[in-house]
């Protein structure tokens, strides 16, 4: 009995601190995040990485991370807290209701709303690839790695007659099995497997594709392995389509830094498909050059473009920035892979976010504008895989 006593004694002395405990972390930013199972989009469960906010609230740090399981393993949201500011989103997307909505009630048969929210991984090609468009216009032809295949004409520019192509891939609609949580004191990931076999006869060979996520308060790596699991050599293009935000809605004085030396001609910003002509970024007036270590003012510029010669550090990180220093916030996207060869940025004047797109092919891999350049497409074995990986990090810009 005396025991029970001194507990609660001790209970009842300490309430009161718990309390203000959970008073202060509310104030500070914390949240509460739904249950996985409580959304389901494209059939399966919403997953949402969490972590608790670090006791020094002079850092910026990672707090939480959205998937879509049922769409590729697209990661709708990454939230951040950043010192002065509170909690901060780290992409340009809707709420998850709204993206359920969006995904499930209103995309086309493409799937291609996904990669227009978020950050949607882009398999088993990136960007655009041209070819003859059939008379009903839904499918092109063309020859990838010598074979000729189907794809999907599921994209065009704006413009009246603009050319129908293929565009980011294969795995917008596709769902992710054995997907698994696991949280430790240093991380929390989420990993899944998509058996794509030969992606509805559209692409050599059969693949196997497998992606995890992991968050920490430090960082949020991705990590996304495709292996040839057929009989016949197969071609794999890599990337990722995350609109960065930038938080504090000033576009034209946040600032863009990109570790590339060359960038893609283009025909023009409707089609946006690549000359085969390679330029420097300083030609001109300097419009693409964001080699500057604190980068470039994004100003007026338009942007729909596509970086080359990528510079990597002694880590063999490529490694570019968007800052913001209007809220003091700033994160650096690292280019892990070796294969990654190049980096397509789109962002508009009138919108508030660079979306920055690192992978492994240019756009238009089989196109003959690049005669025998090449374009950055892994070919793999059979029984053979390849691997692309991307960290975030924050930082505090100093000016």
């Amino acid at each position: 009995m005396k025991n029970r006593w001194l507990s609660l004694l001790l209970f009842l002395t300490f309430l009161p601190t718990l309390f203000a405990q959970k008073s202060e972390a509310t104030q500070k930013g914390a949240r509460v995040v739904p249950a996985p199972s409580s959304v389901s989009i494209g059939g399966e469960p919403v997953v949402i990485l969490k972590r608790p906010q670090s006791v020094n609230q002079a850092k910026p740090q990672f707090l939480t991370a959205t998937v879509i399981p049922g769409r590729g393993m697209a990661v709708l949201q990454i939230t951040a807290y950043v010192p002065g500011k509170g909690e901060v989103d780290v992409f340009t997307a809707p709420s998850l209701g709204d993206a359920k909505d969006l995904l499930d009630n209103h995309d086309d048969k493409f799937g291609n709303k996904v990669f227009t929210i978020g950050g949607a991984l882009l398999v088993p090609y990136a960007n655009r690839i041209r070819g003859k468009v059939s008379s009903d216009g839904n499918d092109i032809t063309t020859s990838v790695a010598g074979q000729t295949v189907h794809l999907p004409a599921n994209w065009s520019g704006k413009n009246p007659g603009a050319e129908k192509h293929a565009m980011h891939g294969l795995m917008l609609t596709s769902k992710f099995e054995n997907v698994r949580q696991r949280s430790t004191p240093d991380a929390s990931t989420v990993s899944g497997i998509f058996h794509a076999g030969d992606w509805n006869g559209h692409w050599p060979s059969s693949t196997d594709m497998n992606v995890r996520v992991a968050l920490s308060n430090q960082a949020v790596e991705f990590t996304v392995t495709a292996k040839n699991v057929g009989k016949d050599p197969l071609p794999v293009g890599i990337g990722w389509h995350p609109y960065f935000a930038i938080p504090s809605g000033d576009r034209k004085q946040a600032r863009l830094h990109l570790p590339a030396d060359k960038v893609a001609g283009m025909n023009n910003y409707d089609d946006v498909f690549p000359t085969g002509e390679v330029h420097p970024v300083t030609m001109g007036d300097g419009k693409y050059n964001f080699t500057a270590p604190d980068g470039k003012a994004l100003d007026d510029v338009f942007l729909d473009d596509n970086f080359q010669d990528l510079k990597r550090d002694a880590s063999g990180s490529a490694t570019s920035t968007v800052t913001d220093p209007a809220a003091k916030y700033g994160i650096r996207i690292r280019a892990l892979s070796p294969e990654i060869k190049s980096i397509q940025v789109y962002s508009p004047p009138d919108k508030s976010f660079v979306a920055l797109e690192p992978q492994f092919n240019l756009p238009d891999p089989y196109g003959s504008e690049w005669k025998n350049t090449p374009t950055g497409m892994v070919v793999l074995k059979p029984g053979e895989s390849t691997t692309w990986r991307v960290r975030l990090e924050l930082f505090t810009p100093t000016k």
